[in-house]
């Protein structure tokens, strides 16, 4: 390997620009020994190679061919002219990357920013919807003891007409309450609602196994898929049964204490000697099915679930 021969007269004035011998050689030899601009061209577009400043070499030759370039020599004033232009571009082009450089800086904060602010409407909009839903409950809830109100009303007076007594005058009787005991005095106890006692089932379900975290998470995965499949095809009565029997369906949730419990709460119903859960279709309520939903997405979602 040899030092390939590159034009000295060139290879002086590089030099003299302030080049170092082993890149004005390099830029001569790989620009063809053309010109002491394309030279200057090849090492501008070169200037990040690693190996710039490293002597070529190339396999020996028979010859030592001295090409010349056929061109007069340059002045010093346009020599000092060049090396100026040469010096401008560089700047130039750093500064173009330097530019650019903070232009995606930017945009990265820009789209960051907009990731955080697409993460907290959905979040604002899932305690909404959370809201909303409890809000629902209640009111169903409110509605219901009023209808049970009223059918022991009416079997009431209809026990009455029976036995010939008289209507009662809503209006004329008084209900006395009994006297408050000091000692015994107490807040009565509001029945749980279905998302509270769900709620209480998933949290049951990840305390005993609490050194599952895996096992719990697929659990809850595979409820919220059987809950979807329902709420999804309440026709289908294959989303509706389920054979407590299979492997995949024990090794995922009915192995596991509280997931059948789960089930049992979205309506299903053991059938055939225990042998299958069983959804009849006219006992799908879509409103159980999406509080059951949020409910498992809550546990999936968040990672404080079940630990308080």
């Amino acid at each position: 390997m040899a030092i390939p021969e590159v034009d000295q007269e060139m290879l002086r004035e590089l030099e003299s620009m302030g080049f170092p011998t082993a890149r004005a050689t390099r830029a001569l030899h790989y620009s063809g020994n053309c010109s002491i601009d394309a030279a200057i061209d090849w090492v501008v577009n070169h200037e990040h190679d690693t190996d710039i400043d490293q002597m070529p070499l190339q396999f020996q030759v028979p010859l030592n061919i001295n090409i010349k370039s056929g061109k007069p020599s340059p002045t010093p004033e346009t020599v000092k002219i060049k090396a100026q232009e040469l010096r401008e571009r560089v700047r130039r082009k750093n500064g173009e990357q330097k530019g650019l450089e903070r232009e995606r800086e930017k945009e990265r904060i820009r789209v960051g920013k907009e990731l955080l602010e697409a993460k907290r409407i959905l979040q604002e909009n899932e305690r909404r919807r959370m809201l909303a839903l409890r809000h629902a409950e209640k009111e169903e809830e409110k509605r219901a003891r009023e209808k049970i109100r009223q059918r022991l009303e009416q079997d009431k007076a209809e026990r009455r007409r029976m036995l010939g007594l008289p209507p009662v005058d809503s209006k004329a009787v008084k209900v006395t309450k009994p006297p408050l005991q000091e000692k015994n005095r107490s807040l009565p106890v509001k029945p749980a609602t279905k998302a509270q006692r769900m709620r209480d089932c998933l949290r049951s379900l990840k305390k005993n196994h609490k050194d599952e975290d895996a096992r719990v998470k697929r659990a809850f995965q595979t409820l919220l898929i059987y809950v979807g499949n329902v709420a999804k095809n309440p026709d289908e009565e294959k989303f509706r049964k389920i054979r407590l029997g299979n492997p995949a369906f024990q090794d995922r949730v009915g192995s596991l204490k509280g997931g059948i419990q789960f089930l049992e709460l979205c309506g299903f119903e053991k059938l055939e000697g225990d042998e299958y859960l069983y959804l009849p279709r006219d006992k799908v309520d879509m409103v159980v099915l999406k509080t059951a939903g949020l409910e498992l997405n809550s546990a999936i979602t968040n990672p404080f679930f079940g630990v308080f």
